[in-house]
């Protein structure tokens, strides 16, 4: 990245003549003129000898397309001409343009240093980082005390950077703005304008020698300082809610803090599966129970409660069956609802050879319903089978497309020796 300060032509220079539409075009022909014009000049489309002239156009070209693109910037160009991009031209006792004027419109600051430094304080951006939470946390709330290392305006210069009653210099690289414009690459052969601090006064404006810079901050105008913390997570918080510890980023001089940002990260749990305030788990039941009911605590909650389910003779349990709990899922932030529990049937079977007498079979026989009718067959094969078999490989590597196991598909077969277009 190429930084250098911004514009500093004599002239104004007319934008619209340059993309080649008239003050009343709309934003969909200044894009379509930029784009032939870029595609016409791009330095990497021209003969090598035409490239320094053919690079300076384009950048002029990008220049007014940069302007003219956006609302702010066009209504001041109208307005105030290139005057309005360019500090070196006018000022306050000149006759001419303010550059803090016409950036408190835009965003309502200065560009620091001088006598027309920054109108009301900007803000320094927010941080953002992810905190992981357990789902017992999320259900009875969490309140979290912690040392944060942050940044901080130095006490002892106020922020200046230098000693007591020392006076700045005016930074020679941006010339007192703060700001440098920057050509960044987005792609081959194409540059995108920015404006980026200055790396020599730290975004000020202003510079002082060593002998006059702070002792404390070394002229950097902040210092590291460690603060004590507190987030506070409430009950029936919820994947990537933000909990916002307002003020709290790292300080910037002349800028009013930004905010600390807590996004939840649920952990997966063992037991519980959560969607929105409801939750799910597993009901294992043994294969009696699953026949003749049962009276017993099932699981324990989140909460360390134990959850007891009474579930009568004569109705049948079967695998998959669904059954839901009302009011025992997580609770919403406010008041006392809460969502429902949904407990699904897995019923274990018995090992095998878990029992043994030919007595016992009989008589587990005459307990249980009959099999179905035998199916009638004019001829009959007694075959072998295997256990334990993957249904997921059924139809693996047979070239239907209905099989959906995940098979590998070459994306090269239409390589040289396959289909190709011809020409008619």
């Amino acid at each position: 990245m190429n930084a250098e300060p911004g514009p500093s032509a004599e002239e104004d220079l007319d934008l619209y003549a340059i993309l080649g539409v008239t003050k009343s075009a709309s934003p969909n022909d200044i894009k379509k003129a930029y784009r032939k014009l870029a595609l016409q000049h791009h330095p990497d489309k021209v003969p090598e000898e035409m490239r320094a002239e053919s690079e300076a156009k384009f950048k002029q070209i990008t220049q007014a397309y940069e302007i003219l693109r956006d609302e702010q910037k066009r209504e001041l160009y109208d307005t105030h001409g290139m005057a309005a991009f360019d500090p070196t031209r006018g000022g306050p006792g000149a006759g001419g343009v303010d550059l803090n004027d016409i950036l408190s419109q835009m965003f309502g600051m200065g560009m620091g240093g001088g006598p027309g430094g920054p109108r009301r304080p900007r803000r320094s951006p927010d941080e953002d980082q992810p905190y992981k939470v357990t789902l017992e946390e999320l259900y009875k709330g969490k309140t979290v005390k912690f040392a944060a290392e942050k940044q901080v305006v130095c006490s002892q210069c106020k922020g200046t950077g230098a000693k007591e009653k020392v006076k700045p210099n005016e930074c020679d690289r941006c010339g007192g703005i703060g700001r440098l414009e920057a050509y960044r690459q987005i792609g081959p052969g194409l540059v995108r304008k920015e404006v980026i601090p200055c790396d020599h006064c730290q975004g000020s404006g202003v510079y002082y020698k060593e002998k006059d810079r702070c002792k404390k901050c070394k002229g950097k105008r902040v210092v590291k300082e460690t603060k004590a913390l507190e987030l506070y997570i409430p009950r029936g918080s919820m994947q990537n809610d933000r909990i916002v510890l307002e003020g709290e980023a790292d300080q910037v001089p002349d800028m009013t803090p930004g905010d600390l940002i807590f996004h939840i990260v649920e952990e997966p749990h063992d037991t519980f599966t959560r969607i929105g305030y409801d939750l799910s788990a597993d009901l294992h039941v043994s294969l009696v129970e699953s026949l003749s009911g049962f009276s017993r605590v099932v699981l324990k909650h989140l909460d360390g409660r134990g959850i007891h389910i009474d579930h009568p003779r004569g109705k049948i349990l079967r695998p998959g069956d669904v059954l839901k709990v009302p009011n025992e899922g997580m609770p919403h932030k406010k008041g006392d609802v809460r969502g429902d529990l949904y407990l699904i049937v897995k019923v274990d079977f018995p090992e095998d050879g878990w029992i043994s007498s030919d007595s016992d079979y009989e008589a587990l026989q005459k307990l249980l319903p009959p099999p179905p009718p035998p199916i009638e067959a004019e001829e009959v094969d007694e075959v072998q089978y295997e256990e334990n078999a993957d249904i997921e490989k059924m139809g693996a590597h047979q070239g239907d497309p209905r099989y959906t196991g995940g098979e590998w598909e070459d994306d090269d077969d239409d390589g040289p020796g396959g289909p190709q277009c011809t020409t008619q």
